[in-house]
């Protein structure tokens, strides 16, 4: 295999492992805060998407002349927006007054939210069954370093996903919000004790997670140049499967989860005797022996550190 062809598969394995990561880390915050699995993550995430096309679509038939990336940033802050306000209605309306309820009931009733917002989308969106073409935003062209070939949208998108995620490590860490998370997480009832407002702080949490998922599925669109109704599915399929390999409540190894789980998707893909088809049947296969291995993750949560 040539130089080139070898930076591509590398570049797309990072840019997977960024959006694994992104989604990955929005369940490690719910689970962290709440200990809840939400699996309309995977969804909301494809609502975010077709909201930064809905932004992205109106600007272009409305004739307002704007640049490439004001355009992503209108996008992305209506992705955003919306995401954030769903995040906040499922966590008010379905997750809070189940939170006495055993843990599968939450699951059950976010996997049928999911199933709505997947449904509604295909159904009531105008021609919402067949793919949308995502606006072509980034810059096109390469950059050549010897005979390493660097996509300009690649390297901007995983800036940009490198970008959020030190932002949010510094708002989980060092802000009087950041830090509530953290005490809810450690002890929700001394937390509430001490004054935190809990109600708050989980609404926050689900609608940080929920953004991300947005970022998550707006980068997938700019990098694909195409969203379905679907889209959803695997994402979210592939980011709870990242959040578990690197231990489900563990910040660190949601990142870490999220870019091994593209890595197992690329050799299961270029290095191995199989045909790509069945890279995600390698990917599954190598997560249960990791699974298997340890079943806390690898990066294991310690009892007193959550989020």
């Amino acid at each position: 295999m040539d130089m080139a062809a070898l930076s591509q598969h590398v570049t797309n394995s990072l840019m997977l492992g960024m959006m694994y990561a992104l989604v990955a880390v929005g369940f490690t915050l719910f689970f962290g805060v709440l200990d809840v699995i939400k699996f309309s993550h995977g969804d909301v995430l494809m609502v975010g998407a077709f909201a930064a096309y809905t932004v992205a679509a109106a600007l272009s038939a409305s004739g307002i002349a704007a640049s490439s990336f004001a355009v992503i940033a209108l996008a992305l802050a209506g992705a955003i927006l919306v995401t954030a306000l769903l995040g906040i209605l499922i966590a008010r309306v379905l997750v809070l007054p189940l939170r006495q309820a055993p843990a599968l009931n939450v699951l059950l009733i976010t996997l049928m939210a999911g199933t709505l917002l997947r449904e509604a989308v295909r159904l009531f969106y105008p021609d919402g069954a067949n793919p949308k073409p995502f606006p072509r935003l980034l810059p096109s062209g390469s950059m050549e370093l010897g005979a390493v070939s660097l996509r300009y949208d690649s390297l901007i998108l995983l800036a940009a996903g490198l970008v959020v995620i030190i932002a949010v490590h510094v708002f989980i860490n060092r802000t009087r919000y950041g830090l509530a998370m953290k005490a809810v997480a450690q002890d929700s009832e001394t937390a509430r004790l001490m004054g935190v407002n809990f109600d708050l702080v989980v609404l926050g949490t689900f609608a940080l997670g929920s953004a991300l998922a947005a970022v998550a599925g707006v980068m997938n669109g700019l990098y694909y140049n195409e969203i379905n109704f679907g889209m959803g599915l695997f994402l979210g399929v592939a980011g709870f499967s990242a959040a578990i390999i690197g231990g489900m409540g563990n910040f660190y190894g949601a990142l870490l989860g999220g870019f091994l789980f593209a890595a197992l998707q690329t050799i299961g893909t270029v290095a191995l005797p199989i045909p790509s088809a069945y890279r995600d049947v390698f990917t599954f296969a190598v997560v249960i022996l990791i699974m298997t291995w340890r079943p806390t993750g690898l990066l294991a949560e310690a009892p007193s550190e959550r989020v």
